[in-house]
């Protein structure tokens, strides 16, 4: 009874607590955009280069209920950067793993890994857009380019450096390569390779954002490029707050990932794991 009783209690205070920041975080944005709305109605803010909150809002409740244009270019966009991410990765996942099996290949093919990496993206993208066009290949291609190395520098570095306790359990069990490689190397490097990815995927919006600067008929790039030409701020801020949400979406999508397969990290993964494995074991 008093296990019961205290698990209560310690289930309440964490709400409490969790209630708490919740609040505080809302207060400190409530002071923050109230101190902006004032500022701007009480002439301290230039509005033609902070607009206030209000005129913001509005903006993006017209691009989103009123003449819905943003829908088509908030996809061109999500798509380009989602292409980019798979194609890139692709690649950074297959020499990653190709270099730690050959130090041959790895000794040849790093450095120009490393060139790619430090060449910034903005600086190749007219000879991208060259190369692929003004569609939406030249955009897919930046994005590839700039998120093909997290990953690849994730995975090698996770796949080179394992527990050297783990490594001789598993030579002292005769474990073979391709064991060794799937049940030792690969869970042992995947916390890192999923924080590559996680770089990898706002990398990639970034490099389809920055190619739609340079060359593009739709998204939300060229969009923002639009209002800001027009001198219209308060749709630049809009489109500006709407490639933050597509940043976060995508964010939040990988931490779901890295949740849902990285789940012996997490205690209460690790219980619901455990409790689905056994009812299986139970059935079969």
């Amino acid at each position: 009874m008093s296990d019961v009783s205290s698990d209560g209690i310690l289930k309440g205070v964490k709400e409490l607590s969790l209630v708490h920041k919740l609040s505080m975080h809302l207060g400190v944005f409530v002071i923050l955009i109230g101190g902006w709305e004032l500022g701007s109605r009480l002439g301290y803010v230039n509005e033609l280069i902070m607009p206030p909150p209000t005129a913001i809002g509005y903006r993006l409740y017209e691009m989103f209920f009123i003449t819905g244009s943003i829908y088509w270019h908030y996809f061109v966009t999500m798509f380009e950067a989602v292409c980019g991410f798979i194609i890139g990765v692709s690649i950074g996942l297959s020499l990653a793993v190709t270099s730690a099996i050959s130090p041959v290949f790895r000794r040849y093919w790093a450095p120009y890994a490393v060139v790619f990496n430090v060449t910034p993206g903005i600086a190749v993208t007219p000879f991208i857009i060259a190369w692929f066009g003004f569609g939406w290949s030249s955009k897919i291609a930046l994005a590839a380019l700039v998120c093909f190395f997290p990953p690849f520098i994730n995975t090698l570095t996770g796949l080179l450096y394992i527990d050297k306790d783990a490594t001789e359990l598993f030579r002292s069990l005769g474990a073979n390569r391709k064991q060794y490689f799937w049940k030792l190397q690969i869970p042992s490097a995947l916390p890192i390779i999923i924080a590559g990815l996680k770089l990898a995927m706002t990398g990639a919006l970034i490099g389809a954002i920055v190619a739609e600067f340079f060359s593009a008929s739709e998204g939300v790039g060229i969009l923002m490029q639009r209002f800001a030409f027009r001198l219209n701020m308060d749709g630049s801020f809009a489109a500006l707050i709407v490639m933050s949400l597509m940043g976060l979406s995508l964010f939040t999508l990988m931490e779901y990932m890295d949740v849902k397969v990285l789940f012996w990290r997490r205690h209460s993964r690790m219980e619901e794991v455990s409790k689905k494995r056994k009812a299986k074991w139970s059935i079969n």
